[in-house]
């Protein structure tokens, strides 16, 4: 555990101490395209956020190399080997993207080569373990095939979840945790080496997404971009990979006792990667799935950028930018981590009524900018700021008591004379005010429009 901690520490570290100089190198070599019309940030913001992050992670497994017992892996397995080859492709993608742009069709294409790179070199699915039925091993096509589309479907799984402040890395970070005590649990706890990759792969992706998240907090100072989410992506489907078709389930039986008992220990995590990680990544793999009906329901591209993501909603519905992010971290913590728990407890009632009752909490968080509660003015102070009263009724009531006053000591309403002459004498200024201001708001509306 101390060498995965140093691991993950040191590619935490100098991933955020990349990211300062990251940031100015963007600025200057011009990687702040302009704010567009799916944009939640108001100014242009740096970008090649993933470059730092590919420094931290070739640091991590620099680190890890050089270590007693992380560094047998590099001699024993060409699996961290795969992975920074696919790593090093899908990162320069993502600058050539974030720097000039690159079209959805090629920037396919470059994913499906990286993901290929790692399958000829050893990081692929070999067996499937299907409760109920045993060890499915797959042919080379097979198995190829079923890498590169799981790498494909969390690598773009990720990018589509990028588009808060935070988000992205948060929510990934979420992740790696709750995979890296899984990983650790296999290799540990039943003494399978072949989970030792995966749980390396957590660990530096856990570091890669705590070093550049402060730097990428609302207000975000640099975003990762697509060099960074591809590549985050990338790591998190590696291993995923690595401990689904390296692992033999039949070491699993031997340490357990019995099969039924491999097999329920398995299934939180095995039969949720059939399933397109859901567990892992339930949330950006919704966003994805839903992303791409709702474009093609439209007869758009499922490719084409628009608003209606996840993390958009939120803020339609009326939830801050921090908000909106927690609550993001918040259903990712809870899908992650339940998953865990459950593969350590499958039979606890407590676990199920536990992850109930934190899905009732989430819902009432959800939906509370659909309800403004009813306080009266003396209660105003108890209720949260944003749930208050608005403003513009309290100033229309404080409109009404002046105006009353002001007639109560003015004249009699019903002296007619005096009231016609007073409203005679005051109509003509008023008028030439009027159009005084007329004139001076078309001149300023002009200045606007030619601005």
């Amino acid at each position: 555990m101390r060498e995965y901690l140093l691991t993950l520490c040191v590619t935490a570290a100098v991933t955020y101490l990349l990211t300062g100089p990251v940031r100015k190198f963007a600025i200057v070599a011009g990687a702040m395209p302009q704010i567009r019309a799916r944009d939640v940030h108001r100014e242009p913001t740096p970008r090649l956020g993933g470059i730092a992050m590919f420094g931290g992670l070739c640091a991590g497994l620099l680190v890890a190399s050089g270590l007693t017992n992380i560094g047998v892996l590099f001699t024993l397995s060409d699996e961290p080997r795969a992975l920074l080859s696919g790593a090093t492709l899908i990162w320069l993608l993502g600058v050539l993207d974030d720097k000039w742009g690159v079209d959805a069709l090629v920037k396919l294409g470059g994913q499906t080569i990286a993901a290929g790179v790692m399958v000829y070199q050893g990081l692929t699915i070999l067996w499937l373990p299907v409760p109920g039925v045993g060890n499915v091993a797959l042919t080379p096509l097979q198995g190829t095939l079923l890498t590169v589309a799981l790498v494909l479907l969390t690598i773009n799984a990720v990018n589509f979840v990028d588009g808060l402040d935070g988000l992205a890395a948060g929510m990934v970070g979420i992740a790696a945790a709750a995979f890296f005590m899984y990983a650790y649990r296999i290799w540990y706890g039943y003494g399978i080496e072949a989970a030792a990759p995966a749980t390396l792969f957590a660990a530096v992706l856990l570091g890669m997404c705590l070093g550049f998240m402060p730097h990428n907090m609302h207000p975000a100072r640099i975003f990762m971009g697509d060099s960074g989410s591809m590549l985050i992506g990338l790591v998190l489907a590696a291993g995923a990979v690595s401990i689904t078709g390296q692992v033999d389930p039949d070491l699993i039986v031997t340490e357990a006792g019995s099969e039924s008992t491999a097999v329920r220990g398995q299934v939180p995590l095995y039969m949720p990667l059939l399933l397109l990680p859901l567990t892992i990544i339930a949330v950006p793999m919704m966003d994805l799935l839903l992303a791409v009906v709702r474009r093609t329901w439209k007869g758009q591209s499922p490719f084409a950028a628009d608003r209606g993501h996840l993390h958009h909603r939120l803020l339609e519905i009326g939830h801050s930018h921090s908000r909106a992010v927690l609550i993001m971290y918040f259903w990712s913590a809870l899908i992650a981590f339940g998953a865990v728990a459950f593969s350590v407890q499958a039979s606890s009632l407590v676990i199920v009524l536990v992850v109930v009752a934190l899905c009732a909490v989430g819902l009432v968080i959800l939906l509370m900018p659909r309800f403004t509660p009813h306080v009266p003015a003396w209660a105003q102070a108890l209720v949260p700021p944003r749930y208050r009263r608005p403003v513009a009724e309290n100033a229309e009531h404080a409109d009404e008591g002046p105006a009353d006053a002001d007639s109560a000591s003015g004249p009699d309403p019903e002296s007619g004379p005096s009231r016609g002459a007073a409203e005679e004498e005051s109509r003509e200024p008023a008028l030439a005010g009027l159009h005084g201001a007329t004139a001076i708001g078309g001149r300023r509306h002009g200045l606007n429009d030619r601005g």
